[in-house]
């Protein structure tokens, strides 16, 4: 672990949108640690962010970013996590393999059109197969090795936009670990390729959670079925819920766009929540 940039601070008052608001409501906000660290992989070195209570040991959460990657916004849910909730939480950079750090500090500046030439081999270095499959046992593998966690506690990961279609994929490769799995406004969660993340129901053991945009919908209607009969086929508990009035990207604070609704995106992070209070215990 690279223990390099650790900072100890009060969550209460951070001034993130719509994220540090509702965590300076909080009467007793934790202190939390946050960390840079180094996790070894199959594939080389991923970086990430590490955060967590300041004292003892917690169930442990893995954060998957959407396509703008390890970035501010993607910190500072895992700090509210850590403050308001008690969890161990690392915020992967998903795109390790070929760009290190944070590629876009503040997603809202970002022109998606005109960046896509640069964001399609940054996403394609993550979505391809056999990637999260590497990932996702490492991960879990140092998360145990760390004495903030607790490893007689279930994980839980949560994802948005490409994120979604990776906490399936994690939630797959490690089934007796992962015990809760949200994706908020997921892509590339049902497609006709036999590689289809909803097709890994089977393997997975964890309760799981599915928050659709209004406007994903309407591309698809189909989309929200399928994931639904995949997971009650397997009998893998699974929640999946139309946000009729929120857009692709509504969780995240800096989404391009204006996209971002801060009554749906505390609405999905209570879903989020209960879900791992029910789950990670």
């Amino acid at each position: 672990m690279n223990n390099e940039d650790i900072t100890r601070r009060s969550f209460v008052g951070i001034a993130a949108a719509g994220i540090a608001a509702a965590a300076a409501n909080t009467a007793e906000a934790q202190q939390v640690v946050e960390t840079n660290v180094d996790i070894k992989t199959p594939d080389g070195t991923c970086d990430a962010a590490f955060i967590h209570p300041a004292t003892g040991a917690h169930a442990a959460v893995i954060i998957w970013p959407d396509a703008f990657g390890l970035r501010q916004s993607m910190r500072d849910m895992g700090k509210r996590l850590a403050s308001e909730n008690g969890y161990s939480v690392l915020v992967v950079n998903p795109f390790y393999r070929v760009a290190k750090g944070t590629v876009y500090p503040n997603a809202a500046t970002v022109d998606f059109q005109a960046e896509r030439a640069k964001l399609t081999p940054l996403m394609g270095s993550i979505t391809a197969a056999g990637t999260v499959e590497k990932d996702a046992p490492a991960l879990v593998a140092w998360l145990d090795s760390q004495p903030q966690v607790d490893k007689t506690k279930k994980i839980g990961t949560q994802g948005y936009c490409m994120g979604g279609a990776l906490v399936v994929r994690t939630a797959a490769a490690v089934p007796d670990r992962i015990g809760a799995g949200a994706s908020f406004h997921g892509g590339g969660l049902v497609t006709a390729q036999p590689t289809s993340p909803h097709l890994l129901a089977p393997k997975v053991k964890a309760r799981m959670y599915f928050g659709v945009a209004a406007n994903d919908d309407m591309q698809d209607p189909t989309v929200k079925t399928r994931l639904k009969e995949a997971f009650d086929a397997a009998k893998v508990p699974a929640e999946v819920e139309l946000y009729s009035m929120a857009q692709h990207g509504w969780c995240v604070p800096d989404m391009p766009g204006g996209l971002y609704a801060k009554a749906d995106a505390e609405r999905a992070w209570s879903k989020l929540t209960a879900l791992y209070k029910a789950a990670l215990s």
